[in-house]
């Protein structure tokens, strides 16, 4: 793929899998519109995606907000006349004492950042692209969504539904020039993995995820899991009975 034709919206842009893809697109020359609430740290980032050699602009917003992403959008494209790429990135794990406890108000906050947020964001970019008859559609899932997980009630359910909304679009745009992909990683060392006690299973770095990121991206696959060994676990448990499956992952405690 030639990255330096290509404009990007990339919500989530300003710490973790966001600001890692953002920099490494950036030097492929790609045009960047970074969407995330942190000003200062969206500025920061703009200006060293500028200095490896990309177009970049800083776009602050809630993604919760869809006249908010609305306008992002908008500003990117009255600057450089589309958008060729949405990923979308933005997310929180979710992994606090109220959200684990199941208190509504905390498990809406995870679902309408991960979910609803992304789906602004394809709101915000799909009309123009379908009257084009082309564009790619990116979602940041994760293996966290193919079934629960202890302590995880918000975070799965949220990616669940992300995985399956995506693909829903999917069926819906496939035949009408949109590409949509699905990446579902597993755990990868960022923010949103820090601070746990237990080990992680297969835990990736970062800079070793970002290139199957980009692959997933670049062959427009539909879906993408990694890494390999926990993707393959993963899968296996989608198809164990309940009473199997409630004996092997009831003792999981990466979320500690």
């Amino acid at each position: 793929m030639n990255w330096k034709n290509k404009v990007i919206f990339l919500t989530g842009a300003s710490s973790g899998i966001g600001e890692a893809l953002a920099l490494e697109l950036a030097e492929r020359g790609a045009t960047l519109g970074l969407l995330a609430r942190r000003e200062d740290l969206l500025k920061e980032l703009a200006a060293k995606c500028e200095t490896v050699g990309g177009k970049a602009r800083a776009l602050v917003g809630d993604v919760v907000d869809a006249k908010a992403v609305q306008g992002a959008a908008d500003i990117l494209r009255n600057e450089f006349g589309r958008i060729d790429i949405l990923i979308a990135n933005a997310g929180i794990g979710g992994n606090n004492a109220e959200t684990r406890s199941l208190q509504p108000e905390a498990v809406k906050k995870v679902i309408d950042i991960n979910l609803i947020g992304a789906v602004n964001a394809v709101a915000a970019v799909l009309p123009p692209m379908l009257e084009k008859g082309s564009g790619h559609l990116v979602a940041i899932s994760s293996l966290a969504g193919f079934r629960g997980l202890p302590k995880s009630a918000a975070y799965s359910a949220s990616k669940a539904g992300m995985t399956a909304f995506f693909e829903s679009v999917r069926l819906d745009v496939q035949d009408k020039g949109i590409s949509v992909t699905i990446i579902q990683p597993g755990f990868i060392k960022t923010p949103l993995t820090s601070g746990r006690a237990s080990k992680m299973p297969f835990l990736m770095e970062l800079e070793d995820s970002i290139p199957l990121f980009l692959n997933a991206i670049e062959k427009r696959k539909k879906f993408a899991a990694f890494p390999w060994q926990l993707a393959t676990f993963v899968r296996l448990g989608r198809i164990f009975p309940a009473w199997l499956y409630d004996k092997v992952a009831s003792g999981a405690k990466f979320r500690e």
